[in-house]
C-alpha cells in the first residue's frame, strides 16, 4: 500500500510537471502566433496610411507617374529567429499588387557578420511561396508588442 502511495505521488508530479512545461511551451508559441497576428492586422488595416506617411518622409511624390507603386506589408521570418514586423515595398502595380509579404531569412556570413535577406513573396504562407520579381523593400518598419 505504501509504495502504491509513492507511486501514485510520483506519477501525479511527474504528470504536472509535463503539464508545466507543456503550457510555457505553449504560452511562448501563442505569444508568437499573436505577434505575427498583430504585424498582420497592422498592416491590414493601417498600411495605406503608414505607406502614405512614408512617400510623404521620403520625398516621394507622383509614383504612379512615374509607373512606381507602393504599399505596406507584414514580414514573415523563417528560421529560428522570429522577427515581427512590418516593410514598405516599391516595384511596377501589375508586381505590387501580387506581394502579399516579405519572408525574412537570416543567415551567418564568413568573417563573424550576419546578413538579413528580405524576399518579397506572393502568399503569407512562408512554407509554399513564390518571390516576386521586380518589387524591393524601401523602408522597414520595427513593432514593438
Amino acid at each position: 500500500m505504501k509504495n502504491q502511495t509513492i507511486s501514485l505521488k510520483r506519477s501525479t508530479a511527474l504528470g504536472v510537471a509535463t503539464l508545466l512545461i507543456g503550457a510555457g511551451v505553449a504560452s511562448a508559441q501563442l505569444g508568437s502566433i499573436l505577434k505575427v497576428g498583430g504585424a498582420i492586422l497592422i498592416a491590414d488595416k493601417f498600411g495605406g496610411q503608414i505607406n502614405s506617411v512614408l512617400n510623404k518622409a521620403t520625398g516621394q511624390k507622383n509614383l504612379a507617374d512615374a509607373g512606381i507603386a507602393s504599399k505596406v506589408v507584414p514580414i514573415l521570418s523563417l528560421g529560428s529567429r522570429k522577427a515581427v514586423g512590418i516593410v514598405q515595398v516599391s516595384g511596377s502595380q501589375a508586381a505590387i499588387d501580387q506581394t502579399k509579404a516579405v519572408a525574412q531569412i537570416e543567415t551567418k556570413l564568413p568573417l563573424s557578420g550576419n546578413a538579413r535577406i528580405l524576399i518579397p513573396i506572393n502568399t503569407r504562407s512562408v512554407t509554399d511561396f513564390k518571390r516576386v520579381p521586380g518589387v524591393g523593400v524601401s523602408a522597414v518598419i520595427d513593432i514593438k508588442f
